[in-house]
């Protein structure tokens, strides 16, 4: 194997323990709620401490990135991200639970950032767009993490076995791959020219990558948290495909980002970006039209693989403008990404409130609109 295939492999590796890391938590929440006698109320109110822990780092984590470089900060942010795990399974006490997650969402904004960085290094040395593919790596981690959860859950494992061994082996894959990721001398050699940050000099283009991102995210956290309970209250099916939508969106997804370098690589990220958009457009508007069971699982299916490669492709473009250093433009995009992920959920919510769901999933559909018209823009900057 060659030297370059060895740093693909590892930067691979540390997008797949995320991913598991993430969907272990999300596994064993009910077990949680459970053991800390947690009424609905109170675990949204618990489970809002992961965003803020995001929020608190995002101010710092491109600084930081960029001071101490992507590798260290990325290996230093799984290791305490995996620890933050542990010790959520630990917690005795809500006070405790919630320091645990403020704690995960901020190694999380910072794993974020260094991750992103590091692949966006490892595309410049392989000259073509690979960044799709690492985030289909999280998205299997996600799977995988899901199955090992569901396991421990099954055979009455405590949340403090169970994270403990998802530990043991993220510290495993983690010294395992780090000599062989991206050293960051060759960005700052890359970067001598660049301007120092500054706000008068951000470039625009990083609002308009930020921008779509939003609007991939908004889908994408409708996704994850409103097809279930779209399937459950507006198509009724059977018990045992209430989750066929989310099911479908997730695997078009995991799908998508495998396939995404291959077309950016043909036929340009602009163009792509515009059929990610048109493919949102299509799916939500297809499940709220016609919500039945084959139409509204292939709309989810449709929105999988639009949101699958929108925010990739975004911080793919931000780390290569050469502008600013890749740390930083990533930060500004991401951390206007993420508001949509944040806002996106509450928004169907209240939207469904004052119509119903399928008026308001048709309204989500809008950002795929949204992100096909800035595409265009950005094609023309590029």
């Amino acid at each position: 194997m060659s030297d370059l295939a060895r740093k693909r492999v590892a930067v691979a590796a540390y997008y797949f323990v995320p991913g598991v890391v993430f969907a272990s938590w999300a596994s064993r929440i009910p077990d949680v709620k459970h053991l800390l006698h947690l009424s609905n109320g109170q675990l949204g109110t618990v489970l809002f401490a992961i965003p803020i822990g995001q929020l608190l780092m995002m101010t710092f984590s491109g600084i930081l990135v960029s001071k101490f470089g992507s590798k260290k900060m990325l290996v230093l942010s799984e290791v305490l991200y995996a620890l933050a795990l542990f010790c959520i399974g630990c917690s005795t006490t809500v006070f405790h639970l919630i320091l645990g997650l403020v704690a995960f969402g901020m190694m999380a904004n910072l794993m974020n950032i260094a991750t992103n960085t590091q692949a966006c290094l490892l595309e410049k040395l392989y000259g073509r767009n690979i960044m799709s593919s690492f985030h289909g790596l999280w998205s299997l981690g996600g799977f995988a993490g899901g199955i090992i959860g569901a396991v421990f859950a099954n055979m009455l494992l405590s949340t403090q076995v169970h994270f403990g061994c998802i530990l043991a082996m993220s510290y495993l894959i983690i010294a395992l791959g780090f000599r062989y990721l991206v050293n960051d001398d060759m960005a700052k050699a890359e970067e001598e020219d660049v301007p120092k940050f500054s706000f008068k000099t951000i470039d625009p283009t990083l609002f308009l990558l930020g921008l779509m991102g939003f609007g991939g995210m908004f889908c994408e956290g409708t996704v994850y948290d409103w097809s279930s309970v779209y399937f459950s209250s507006v198509v009724k099916p059977d018990e045992a495909f209430i989750r066929a939508g989310y099911v479908a969106g997730m695997g078009a997804m995991t799908l998508g980002r495998f396939l995404a370098d291959g077309f950016v690589t043909k036929y340009g990220p602009s163009k792509v970006l515009k059929v990610c958009g048109m493919l949102i457009v299509l799916g939500l508007w297809l499940a709220a039209a016609l919500p039945y069971l084959v139409t509204a699982t292939l709309g989810f299916l449709l929105v999988g693989f639009g949101i699958s490669s929108s925010v990739p492709i975004c911080y793919s473009i931000a780390g290569k403008l050469g502008t600013m250093k890749a740390s930083i433009a990533i930060t500004i995009v991401s951390s206007i990404s993420f508001f949509g992920f944040l806002v996106g959920p509450p928004i169907i919510g209240w939207l469904s409130e004052a119509t119903n769901l399928r008026i308001a999933i048709s309204i989500a559909a809008c950002f795929g609109l949204f992100i096909a018209f800035i595409a265009g823009k950005v094609g023309k900057r590029l």
